[in-house]
């Protein structure tokens, strides 16, 4: 037994790596805040840690690929007998029976989550006051490292962890600012509400644990077949062959996933701790936990209760008409409501919500396409237009909550409006930085923002099923809600350049804070122009591996077999 965990973690090992120098980057800060409170110091500590992970990162092997017995040539069919000779090799097994697997999708997203780090780290460089920098950049790195978890967790209770190892830190970023009222009340709204979200999500968990009798994904998803064929009671009677405890088990899987990527209902904390919170801490916690989501929502989803898109499993309808709901309703919602705000930082986090609305569009798309378990979802359809716009939300909106805070000084915050009124003549280059982040957020052309919900649109233009109707209905509300969220950032444009200051604002901050924005802008621009630059890594990443994982799984747990 001791041998077998013994080479369990020597295979586990190379794969977490990267997370394993942030967490240790991690340690030494939270060491190093009682001896030497220096705020660049610190910054300078979590940036190298960053940059080391992403050398450890692109030293690591790249996966051979999401199907491997597709990549061979071989068809993947269902019912095939799940050994060596029938085209799934002793290792890929051992893979897929791992509580973590590394895959296209799992590279992505830690070159997101470093990616991301860096930036936020730079944006954090001269805003966090020296007493509590030290804590601020641990718990940014331990929320990176929670992010890469994310992305390789191939079972329930690792991806458990990866999400509280994001929603843990994030509580004390919040509260850092002891003395900040506002803040607290920020603080202790997002963490109850977190909690609740979590134990929703631990909910679910325990149901398809119940049912299945295991945390693997893979197996989960084996076993749920299985019980399918066989006519397990649980799934008798069922119009569309999902069942009863797999239906509670979807809703509150999706209740907690909700939370995390701010979509209706789950959305009400957004706005008061937006407004009340940090400007780092909110542009980190606008991103961040939002990719999280999304992405534990594609791995559990896609095994658990769509499969393979195309073998029909709990596939009738269901799913994809839950995102459809929950897509409409939340951009809706969320740009009438920023309609109404006069304050940026609460109008950026009913954007924010507008903005899962659009990707929730992809989730909706990426479970109606029926397509085999060999190829790829088609150009726009779902998993890989949400990868591209996550990323592209990511550059807009933290570039646009770099604005406000390197417009702000202690003595003088901007957040309303009319803090903005004549910027154009004041600071005339920053003024031109967030008119393209905003416009960005329209999604006007050569922006990535554009780029982005044209991908998201198009997927859903492109179904060709039943419901072909009602998803063209849905790219039709997708554009009127691009319109009306096009209202509020015009308003913000206005002001900026046809309106006069209301007093000039003034400004001394280390380049750092202007390297936030410039790369943000870069980044904005480059997608915008050439958006093949991410959506081919992107449509790699977004092929399932639904259909040999099960298989594998199955072989992993056949008598004899060898599975460390």
């Amino acid at each position: 037994m001791n041998d077998q965990i013994l080479s369990a973690l020597v295979n586990i090992f190379p794969l977490i790596i990267p997370e394993m120098i942030l967490g240790g980057a991690a340690v030494l800060l939270f060491l190093g805040a009682t001896f030497r409170p220096n705020r660049h110091l610190w910054a300078a500590v979590a940036l190298a840690a960053l940059v080391l992970a992403g050398v450890a990162l692109g030293l690591t092997p790249a996966p051979a690929g999401a199907h491997p017995r597709a990549e061979a040539g071989q068809n993947v069919a269902e019912g095939a007998p799940a050994t060596p000779e029938a085209g799934i090799s002793e290792d890929v097994v051992r893979q897929y029976a791992s509580p973590l697997y590394y895959d296209s999708l799992s590279r992505l997203i830690k070159w997101i989550a470093l990616a991301g780090g860096v930036v936020l780290v730079l944006f954090s460089w001269q805003e966090v006051p020296d007493r509590q920098a030290a804590e601020y950049q641990a718990c940014l790195l331990i929320i990176v490292a929670g992010l890469c978890l994310t992305g390789v967790a191939n079972e329930l209770i690792t991806l458990f962890l990866a999400l509280e190892l994001i929603s843990i830190p994030t509580y004390i970023l919040l509260y850092l600012p002891r003395h900040d009222t506002a803040a607290q009340e920020a603080a202790m709204k997002y963490f109850l509400l977190s909690v609740f979200s979590s134990a929703l999500l631990l909910f679910g968990f325990s149901y398809l644990y119940g049912m299945t009798g295991t945390t693997n994904l893979p197996g989960i998803l084996d076993a749920l077949r299985r019980a399918q064929q066989e006519q397990d009671p649980a799934f008798r009677d069922v119009p569309g062959h999902l069942g009863s405890i797999a239906l509670v088990a979807l809703i509150m899987v999706t209740a907690g996933f909700c939370f995390k990527i701010t979509a209706v209902p789950f959305h009400h904390y957004a706005p008061d701790v937006y407004q009340g919170a940090p400007t780092p801490a909110v542009a980190l916690l606008a991103f961040m936990p939002k990719v999280a989501g999304f992405v534990a929502l594609f791995r559990v989803l896609g095994f658990v209760f769509a499969g393979n898109p195309g073998d029909g499993l709990f596939l009738s309808g269901k799913v994809p008409i839950l995102f459809w709901i929950l897509a409409a309703v939340t951009m809706s919602l969320g740009n009438v409501l920023a309609l109404l705000q006069s304050n940026v930082k609460r109008l950026l986090a009913y954007s924010s919500v507008a903005h899962a609305g659009y990707m929730l569009m992809g989730v909706a798309v990426a479970y109606q396409y029926n397509v085999p378990a060999t190829e790829a979802p088609r150009v726009g359809g779902g998993i890989e237009a949400i990868l591209f716009y996550l990323v592209a939300y990511g550059a807009m909106t933290i570039g646009a909550f770099g604005v406000l805070s390197y417009l702000s000084t202690p003595e003088r915050p901007v957040e309303m409006e009319d803090d903005l009124a004549g910027l154009s003549r004041s600071h005339p280059g920053t003024a031109l930085l967030m008119a393209l982040f905003l416009f960005s957020l329209i999604g006007i052309p050569l922006t990535a923002g554009f780029a982005g919900k044209v991908f998201l649109f198009l997927g859903a233009m492109g179904v060709q099923d039943r419901h072909a109707l009602l998803f063209r209905w849905l790219a039709l509300i997708g554009v009127i809600n691009s319109a009306i969220g096009g209202w509020y950032y015009l308003r913000i444009i206005a002001k900026m350049y046809l309106q006069t200051p209301v007093k000039p604002l003034e400004t001394v901050r280390a380049w750092p804070s202007l390297a936030t924005l410039w790369i943000c802008a870069l980044v904005t621009l480059v997608l915008g122009i050439r958006p093949g630059l991410l959506l081919e890594p992107a449509r790699r990443a977004a092929v399932p591996r639904t259909a040999p994982a099960a298989q594998a799984w199955r072989a992993s747990q056949a008598p004899g077999a060898k599975v460390n």
